[in-house]
């Protein structure tokens, strides 16, 4: 599977979205500018970033910044929960838009289907989606009865699902639901936030390929045909995580690393919404 940084994956509505990308959940307002030119510098041309974030701003003004054709950038934000009412719903995403300082976002998404308004929501975001504001809608962290639910009333199939996964939480069944939807999976804290680092299994087979924990773990979402959005605000972290486009991991190492699930979460347990 030959790609590099500059690889794309072709959504179900024909819009392509980098397959690697930055995340910035948890990155200060203060790091967040640094963070997104270093970043662009490295090849990136996607970041992810959320209303609730609290760094809409500083993502637009890197944008700004870069210098970079706006086309050639991947934009995601998201719709927080207390704003899923319809009309709402419509108003958040004016003042994201605002927020970034773009005349378009590439992707919204739904940040959580933990409200009884998931449905005002969904409708809110076709009505964006049709409007041209944004060229792709999909929802986070819905797990398999809650796409079952949208399903029921979706005019417009979601792109995107972005959910935790990382082989500590290897939620196949999920993405079985979402390749046979056309929905792109898409990975956050695919590095489990530091926390499996040091396991054995992972160093081992890190040290086969001359490669750290971090880029064997990215390369592992690359190698399931998934969107990756690692985070980390070190210029040389940036770098090294986008340093993952020179191997591919063997079909015996990919059974390890798919073994590993233990429903280890660093986040919110979606799968306890109901």
């Amino acid at each position: 599977m030959k790609r590099d940084i500059n690889y794309k994956i072709k959504l179900n509505n024909g819009i392509e979205i980098p397959q690697f990308g930055l995340g910035v959940y948890l990155t200060k307002p203060s790091e967040c500018v640094d963070a997104c030119l270093y970043s662009f510098e490295a090849g990136y041309r996607h970041i992810d970033t959320a209303s609730i974030y609290g760094n809409e701003r500083q993502v637009g003004e890197a944008v700004s910044r870069s210098g970079i054709p706006r086309e050639e950038i991947f934009v995601t934000t998201k719709l927080w929960n207390d704003d899923h009412a319809y009309d709402k719903a419509l108003k958040a995403f004016d003042k994201s838009l605002n927020n970034l300082g773009l005349d378009y976002i590439d992707l919204y998404l739904i940040h959580w289907p933990g409200t009884d308004k998931r449905k005002e929501a969904w409708k809110a975001l076709e009505n964006i989606y049709e409007s041209g504001k944004c060229r792709a809608i999909g929802v986070s962290n819905y797990m398999i009865h809650h796409l079952e639910e949208l399903f029921t009333y979706a005019n417009v199939i979601p792109v995107i699902n972005q959910v935790e996964f990382s082989p500590y939480n290897y939620q196949k069944d999920l993405l079985d639901v979402c390749n046979k939807n056309k929905i792109i999976l898409e990975a956050y804290s695919p590095l489990t936030r530091m926390q499996k680092l040091d396991d054995t299994k992972l160093t081992t087979i890190a040290k086969k390929y001359s490669k750290t924990v971090a880029q064997v773990l990215i390369r592992w979402a690359i190698d399931h045909e998934i969107v990756v959005i690692p985070k980390s605000v070190h210029k040389e972290r940036i770098i090294e995580n986008a340093n993952v486009f020179d191997f591919e991991l063997d079909a015996a190492d990919m059974e390890i690393l798919n073994n590993l699930d233990e429903g280890f979460r660093v986040s919110w347990d979606p799968t306890k919404t109901d």
